[in-house]
């Protein structure tokens, strides 16, 4: 068994994915990189098999017609062999030294006969564009290179939640809660941290700055305009979260307040794009977003509703929404994002 599998989704990806894998090859035979290239146009497929000819016993190509990002990290959970799993998107790439440390730990829990569901390291907001680096990191509320409880969890700022970048998932956990992520619907990555949570009873935080998330491209997912345009696939994540996890029934407390966290973040980012907008239709989603959580969701809207961003989001005046925008361009300038 490899000790770790990293799932490349791959679409259009020539110019790029070159410099993630290269990085990937580097933690040696003991990773297994499955590059899923994911129904592309271009040269993606000539260099996937280029690298898996090369490198035999460390990559597989595997090629599917275009699902979205979501069917190809899925396929790369079908096909792992690793005892862990992570997900680099291909115009990311990983921190060499930090790399080796985080393949050096997980080995010393397998030398040690033990495991954890859910291996934590910082992440890195790489801007190109305007010059920025700004790395999140969770030192103030993760105790270091030690197996931990939900309970000896601290507190977690606002903003300060786990993206995909972040977690590396013991693979059979991941299958054990029957992940599924939806099929042609950008910002699954969101399902794919928060729905395993509940699973997950042991945790390590290990604090280096391994991924490097690249932001800044003008046709990237995260770009406001481009998330306005996909508001519909922001919802149907949204409400997955909402579908899929019971927050009522999360018997963890600490755990339960980490993910309502997590919840009201993305629910103010789905309010607030509708509210930039402009336009009375999605405008109209907004509403109808709360009037599901209200009739579908009482517990959660309850705390959402109470919550200074609930109340915000819900100020459905003029300086209301004027105050929504405002207090998100607030938040972009402080954690960096889009």
């Amino acid at each position: 068994m490899k000790l770790l599998s990293v799932a490349v989704p791959c679409y259009n990806s020539q110019a790029y994915m070159r410099h993630c894998i290269d990085v990937l090859l580097q933690g040696g035979e003991e990773v297994e990189i499955l590059i899923v290239n994911d129904g592309s146009s271009d040269d993606t497929a000539t260099i996937a098999e280029e690298y898996q000819e090369k490198y035999p016993f460390i990559v597989r190509a595997i090629h599917q017609e275009n699902g979205g990002h979501g069917a190809a990290v899925m396929t790369g959970l079908h096909n792992a062999t690793g005892k862990y799993f992570k997900v680099v998107d291909s115009d990311d790439w990983l921190d060499e030294d930090a790399y080796a440390k985080v393949l050096a730990e997980l080995r010393g829990l397998e030398q040690q006969g033990t495991w954890t569901d859910l291996f934590i390291c910082n992440y890195v907001y790489e801007k190109v564009s305007a010059n920025l680096q700004r790395p999140i990191r969770y030192t103030n509320a993760l105790p270091e290179k030690r197996l931990l409880r939900w309970q000896d969890v601290g507190h977690f700022r606002k903003g300060q939640y786990l993206l995909m970048h972040a977690v590396i998932y013991r693979t059979e956990l991941l299958r054990e809660c029957q992940l599924d992520l939806p099929r042609h619907t950008f910002y699954v990555d969101n399902l794919f941290v928060y729905l395993p949570l509940p699973y997950v009873k042991y945790l390590y935080y290990l604090n280096v700055d391994l991924y490097r998330y690249f932001i800044g491209r003008e046709d990237q997912s995260v770009q406001e305009q481009v998330m306005i345009k996909r508001i519909d696939q922001q919802l149907r994540v949204n409400g997955l979260m909402l579908e899929k996890v019971q927050l009522a029934k999360v018997t963890d407390k600490r755990l339960q307040s980490y993910m309502y966290n997590y919840l009201e973040i993305i629910t103010t980012i789905s309010s607030i794009l509708c509210i930039r907008s402009g336009t009375a239709e999605n405008l109209a989603k907004k509403e109808a977003l709360w009037e599901m959580i209200r009739t579908k969701h009482p517990w959660e809207y309850r705390r959402l509703r109470k919550g200074i961003f609930g109340r915000v989001m819900n100020w459905n005046t003029p300086f209301g929404r004027w105050a929504a925008v405002q207090a998100y361009k607030i938040g972009q300038k402080l954690v960096g994002f889009n």
